[in-house]
Protein backbone atom coordinates (compact mmCIF):
# COMPACT_ATOMS: atom_id res chain seq x y z
CA UNK A 1 0.00 0.00 0.00
CA UNK A 2 1.24 3.40 -1.19
CA UNK A 3 0.41 6.74 1.25
CA UNK A 4 0.18 10.10 -0.15
CA UNK A 5 -0.14 13.15 2.19
CA UNK A 6 -2.59 15.75 0.55
CA UNK A 7 -0.90 19.30 1.06
CA UNK A 8 -3.43 22.79 2.14
CA UNK A 9 -0.74 25.30 3.27
CA UNK A 10 -0.08 28.12 1.58
CA UNK A 11 3.50 29.60 2.51
CA UNK A 12 6.14 28.26 0.18
CA UNK A 13 8.38 27.42 3.24
CA UNK A 14 5.19 25.51 4.90
CA UNK A 15 4.83 23.74 1.45
CA UNK A 16 8.79 22.53 1.56
CA UNK A 17 8.55 21.43 5.38
CA UNK A 18 5.88 19.11 4.68
CA UNK A 19 6.82 18.00 1.62
CA UNK A 20 10.55 17.05 2.84
CA UNK A 21 8.63 15.32 6.07
CA UNK A 22 6.37 13.59 4.17
CA UNK A 23 9.14 12.20 2.48
CA UNK A 24 11.16 11.78 5.44
CA UNK A 25 8.27 9.77 7.22
CA UNK A 26 7.78 6.97 3.86
CA UNK A 27 4.64 8.85 2.31
CA UNK A 28 4.99 8.05 -1.61
CA UNK A 29 3.28 10.85 -2.96
CA UNK A 30 2.33 14.90 -2.11
CA UNK A 31 -1.51 15.71 -3.74
CA UNK A 32 -2.61 19.18 -4.28
CA UNK A 33 -6.36 19.56 -5.34
CA UNK A 34 -7.33 22.87 -7.71
CA UNK A 35 -9.18 25.82 -8.75
CA UNK A 36 -8.79 29.07 -10.88
CA UNK A 37 -11.52 30.79 -8.91
CA UNK A 38 -14.63 29.86 -7.18
CA UNK A 39 -17.56 32.33 -7.04
CA UNK A 40 -19.31 34.29 -4.49
CA UNK A 41 -22.45 32.09 -5.07
CA UNK A 42 -22.55 28.98 -5.47
CA UNK A 43 -24.91 27.56 -8.42
CA UNK A 44 -22.99 23.83 -8.55
CA UNK A 45 -23.44 21.34 -6.39
CA UNK A 46 -19.86 19.80 -4.84
CA UNK A 47 -20.51 15.93 -5.60
CA UNK A 48 -18.10 14.47 -2.96
CA UNK A 49 -19.97 16.36 0.22
CA UNK A 50 -23.65 15.74 1.39
CA UNK A 51 -23.65 20.12 1.84
CA UNK A 52 -22.83 19.99 -1.31
CA UNK A 53 -19.91 22.19 -0.97
CA UNK A 54 -16.14 21.96 -1.40
CA UNK A 55 -14.13 21.21 1.82
CA UNK A 56 -12.25 24.95 1.70
CA UNK A 57 -13.51 28.22 2.00
CA UNK A 58 -14.95 30.03 -1.40
CA UNK A 59 -11.54 32.76 -0.70
CA UNK A 60 -8.94 30.21 0.22
CA UNK A 61 -5.96 31.02 -1.76
CA UNK A 62 -5.21 28.28 -3.73
CA UNK A 63 -1.78 27.82 -5.14
CA UNK A 64 -1.36 26.02 -9.20
CA UNK A 65 -0.16 23.03 -8.25
CA UNK A 66 1.91 22.23 -11.06
CA UNK A 67 3.99 25.25 -9.74
CA UNK A 68 4.09 24.14 -6.32
CA UNK A 69 5.47 20.55 -6.93
CA UNK A 70 8.45 22.37 -9.25
CA UNK A 71 8.83 24.47 -6.62
CA UNK A 72 9.03 21.07 -4.32
CA UNK A 73 10.76 19.04 -6.68
CA UNK A 74 14.01 20.82 -5.99
CA UNK A 75 13.26 20.56 -1.73
CA UNK A 76 12.91 16.58 -2.49
CA UNK A 77 14.71 13.87 -4.28
CA UNK A 78 11.90 11.00 -3.94
CA UNK A 79 8.29 11.80 -2.89
CA UNK A 80 5.76 11.91 -6.33
CA UNK A 81 3.51 14.84 -7.04
CA UNK A 82 -0.16 14.14 -7.97
CA UNK A 83 -2.70 16.55 -8.61
CA UNK A 84 -5.89 15.66 -7.33
CA UNK A 85 -7.57 16.42 -9.55
CA UNK A 86 -6.38 19.12 -12.44
CA UNK A 87 -9.55 20.20 -14.25
CA UNK A 88 -8.14 19.67 -17.86
CA UNK A 89 -10.91 21.34 -19.44
CA UNK A 90 -10.44 24.86 -17.94
CA UNK A 91 -7.46 25.31 -19.78
CA UNK A 92 -5.48 25.47 -23.42
CA UNK A 93 -4.43 21.68 -23.83
CA UNK A 94 -1.16 23.21 -25.30
CA UNK A 95 0.24 25.12 -22.47
CA UNK A 96 -0.86 22.49 -20.04
CA UNK A 97 1.12 20.05 -22.09
CA UNK A 98 4.22 22.32 -22.01
CA UNK A 99 3.75 22.83 -17.98
CA UNK A 100 3.40 19.32 -17.52
CA UNK A 101 6.52 18.26 -19.63
CA UNK A 102 8.31 20.63 -18.02
CA UNK A 103 7.32 19.42 -14.34
CA UNK A 104 8.17 16.11 -15.87
CA UNK A 105 11.88 16.75 -16.30
CA UNK A 106 12.30 19.07 -13.46
CA UNK A 107 10.70 16.45 -11.05
CA UNK A 108 13.07 12.92 -12.93
CA UNK A 109 9.65 11.73 -13.73
CA UNK A 110 8.17 12.13 -10.17
CA UNK A 111 4.22 13.46 -11.15
CA UNK A 112 1.07 11.75 -10.99
CA UNK A 113 -1.34 13.84 -13.78
CA UNK A 114 -4.90 13.19 -11.93
CA UNK A 115 -6.86 14.22 -14.16
CA UNK A 116 -10.85 15.16 -14.04
CA UNK A 117 -13.25 17.15 -15.81
CA UNK A 118 -14.79 19.75 -13.01
CA UNK A 119 -17.93 19.89 -11.16
CA UNK A 120 -18.19 24.15 -11.40
CA UNK A 121 -20.18 25.54 -13.94
CA UNK A 122 -19.64 28.87 -13.04
CA UNK A 123 -15.76 28.53 -13.06
CA UNK A 124 -15.96 27.45 -17.01
CA UNK A 125 -18.72 30.61 -17.46
CA UNK A 126 -16.45 33.02 -15.51
CA UNK A 127 -12.90 32.14 -18.17
CA UNK A 128 -14.96 31.72 -21.33
CA UNK A 129 -14.90 27.71 -21.41
CA UNK A 130 -17.44 25.98 -22.71
CA UNK A 131 -18.86 24.05 -20.26
CA UNK A 132 -21.13 21.26 -22.43
CA UNK A 133 -18.26 19.83 -24.12
CA UNK A 134 -15.67 19.68 -21.42
CA UNK A 135 -15.69 15.63 -21.48
CA UNK A 136 -14.95 15.73 -25.12
CA UNK A 137 -12.28 18.50 -25.12
CA UNK A 138 -10.54 16.86 -21.54
CA UNK A 139 -10.63 13.43 -24.01
CA UNK A 140 -8.71 14.87 -27.01
CA UNK A 141 -6.63 16.99 -24.48
CA UNK A 142 -5.10 13.60 -23.20
CA UNK A 143 -4.26 11.99 -26.45
CA UNK A 144 -3.05 15.48 -27.93
CA UNK A 145 -0.85 15.53 -24.85
CA UNK A 146 0.52 12.14 -25.67
CA UNK A 147 1.39 12.98 -29.67
CA UNK A 148 3.20 15.74 -28.14
CA UNK A 149 4.81 13.93 -25.29
CA UNK A 150 6.05 11.16 -27.80
CA UNK A 151 6.15 12.04 -31.96
CA UNK A 152 9.17 13.76 -32.93
CA UNK A 153 6.96 16.06 -35.07
CA UNK A 154 3.63 15.78 -33.43
CA UNK A 155 0.19 14.83 -35.37
CA UNK A 156 -3.11 14.31 -33.83
CA UNK A 157 -6.70 15.56 -34.98
CA UNK A 158 -9.50 15.87 -33.13
CA UNK A 159 -12.86 17.89 -33.11
CA UNK A 160 -11.91 20.27 -30.93
CA UNK A 161 -8.61 20.11 -30.83
CA UNK A 162 -5.34 19.25 -33.71
CA UNK A 163 -1.57 19.58 -34.43
CA UNK A 164 0.30 19.62 -37.26
CA UNK A 165 3.45 20.74 -38.29
CA UNK A 166 5.24 22.34 -35.23
CA UNK A 167 7.98 20.62 -32.98
CA UNK A 168 7.19 20.31 -29.17
CA UNK A 169 10.25 20.08 -26.94
CA UNK A 170 10.78 19.26 -23.75
CA UNK A 171 9.48 15.53 -24.16
CA UNK A 172 8.25 14.14 -20.70
CA UNK A 173 10.87 11.59 -18.81
CA UNK A 174 7.91 9.50 -18.01
CA UNK A 175 6.69 7.64 -21.36
CA UNK A 176 4.36 8.01 -23.26
CA UNK A 177 3.03 10.37 -20.37
CA UNK A 178 2.99 10.57 -16.76
CA UNK A 179 0.08 8.56 -15.40
CA UNK A 180 -3.41 9.68 -16.27
CA UNK A 181 -5.21 9.45 -13.04
CA UNK A 182 -8.78 10.34 -14.01
CA UNK A 183 -10.79 11.54 -10.74
CA UNK A 184 -14.40 11.19 -10.44
CA UNK A 185 -17.54 8.76 -8.93
CA UNK A 186 -19.59 8.82 -11.54
CA UNK A 187 -20.38 6.17 -14.52
CA UNK A 188 -19.12 8.35 -17.17
CA UNK A 189 -15.37 9.00 -15.26
CA UNK A 190 -14.93 5.67 -14.52
CA UNK A 191 -15.49 4.41 -18.30
CA UNK A 192 -12.86 7.34 -19.01
CA UNK A 193 -10.32 6.03 -16.73
CA UNK A 194 -10.89 2.32 -18.14
CA UNK A 195 -10.46 3.76 -21.50
CA UNK A 196 -7.67 6.46 -21.35
CA UNK A 197 -6.57 6.08 -18.03
CA UNK A 198 -3.48 4.53 -16.08
CA UNK A 199 -5.53 4.70 -12.57
CA UNK A 200 -8.51 5.66 -11.29
CA UNK A 201 -9.37 8.69 -8.32
CA UNK A 202 -11.91 8.48 -5.87
CA UNK A 203 -13.62 9.84 -3.53
CA UNK A 204 -15.76 8.76 -0.23
CA UNK A 205 -17.11 9.26 3.28
CA UNK A 206 -16.89 5.87 4.67
CA UNK A 207 -15.39 2.61 3.95
CA UNK A 208 -19.15 0.96 2.51
CA UNK A 209 -19.29 3.80 0.07
CA UNK A 210 -15.85 3.17 -1.13
CA UNK A 211 -15.83 -0.76 -1.49
CA UNK A 212 -19.41 -0.40 -3.37
CA UNK A 213 -17.42 2.26 -6.10
CA UNK A 214 -14.54 0.51 -6.60
CA UNK A 215 -16.76 -2.96 -6.86
CA UNK A 216 -18.57 -1.01 -9.67
CA UNK A 217 -15.32 0.44 -10.91
CA UNK A 218 -13.86 -3.11 -11.54
CA UNK A 219 -17.48 -4.22 -13.21
CA UNK A 220 -16.88 -1.15 -15.69
CA UNK A 221 -13.19 -2.30 -16.33
CA UNK A 222 -14.14 -5.57 -17.83
CA UNK A 223 -16.07 -4.15 -20.68
CA UNK A 224 -12.53 -2.58 -21.88
CA UNK A 225 -9.46 -4.36 -23.51
CA UNK A 226 -6.67 -3.29 -20.99
CA UNK A 227 -3.51 -4.30 -20.78
CA UNK A 228 -3.47 -4.09 -16.95
CA UNK A 229 -6.09 -3.04 -14.30
CA UNK A 230 -6.78 0.22 -13.59
CA UNK A 231 -4.36 1.26 -10.39
CA UNK A 232 -7.24 2.73 -7.43
CA UNK A 233 -6.08 5.73 -5.97
CA UNK A 234 -8.94 6.09 -2.64
CA UNK A 235 -9.11 9.68 -0.88
CA UNK A 236 -10.65 8.69 2.16
CA UNK A 237 -12.49 11.37 3.46
CA UNK A 238 -13.63 9.98 7.02
CA UNK A 239 -11.05 11.09 10.04
CA UNK A 240 -9.98 8.32 11.72
CA UNK A 241 -9.57 5.84 9.48
CA UNK A 242 -7.90 2.26 10.76
CA UNK A 243 -4.97 -0.07 9.87
CA UNK A 244 -7.88 -2.91 9.40
CA UNK A 245 -10.13 -0.23 7.36
CA UNK A 246 -7.40 0.16 4.88
CA UNK A 247 -6.50 -3.45 4.65
CA UNK A 248 -10.34 -4.05 3.66
CA UNK A 249 -9.46 -1.33 0.68
CA UNK A 250 -6.22 -3.31 -0.19
CA UNK A 251 -7.86 -6.52 -0.42
CA UNK A 252 -10.29 -4.79 -2.77
CA UNK A 253 -7.50 -3.67 -5.21
CA UNK A 254 -6.56 -0.21 -3.93
CA UNK A 255 -2.95 0.47 -4.45
CA UNK A 256 -2.45 4.44 -2.97
CA UNK A 257 -4.48 5.80 0.39
CA UNK A 258 -4.76 9.73 0.67
CA UNK A 259 -5.88 9.55 4.24
CA UNK A 260 -8.41 12.18 5.12
CA UNK A 261 -6.25 14.62 8.30
CA UNK A 262 -6.18 17.91 9.98
CA UNK A 263 -3.55 19.06 7.78
CA UNK A 264 -5.53 21.94 7.65
CA UNK A 265 -4.61 22.82 11.47
CA UNK A 266 -1.74 24.55 12.56
CA UNK A 267 0.20 21.52 13.56
CA UNK A 268 0.57 20.39 10.16
CA UNK A 269 3.63 18.56 10.37
CA UNK A 270 2.36 17.08 13.99
CA UNK A 271 -0.37 15.57 12.03
CA UNK A 272 1.79 14.11 9.20
CA UNK A 273 3.53 12.05 12.00
CA UNK A 274 0.66 10.88 13.71
CA UNK A 275 -0.34 9.61 10.19
CA UNK A 276 2.80 8.00 10.05
CA UNK A 277 2.91 6.67 13.52
CA UNK A 278 -0.69 5.38 13.44
CA UNK A 279 -0.80 4.05 9.57
CA UNK A 280 1.46 4.53 7.39
CA UNK A 281 4.38 2.53 9.33
CA UNK A 282 2.48 -0.47 9.64
CA UNK A 283 2.73 -0.76 5.83
CA UNK A 284 6.37 -0.02 5.35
Amino acid sequence: MKFGAFLWQRRGEDLAANARLAEELGFESAWMGEHIGFPTQFKSVYPYDPKGLPPVRADSAIHDPLMVFAYLSAVTSKIKFGTGVYVLPLRNPFVVAKLVASLDQLSNGRFLFGIGVGWLKEEFEWVGEDWGNRARRNNEALKLMEALFTQPVPKYEGKTVRTEGFYFAPKTIQQPHPPYIIGGNTEPAMKRAARLGDGWYGLSKNLGDALALIKKLREIEKSYQRAKPLEITFGTQWLGITVDEIRRLEEAGVERVLPSTELVARDSLGALRRVHDTLVSKFL
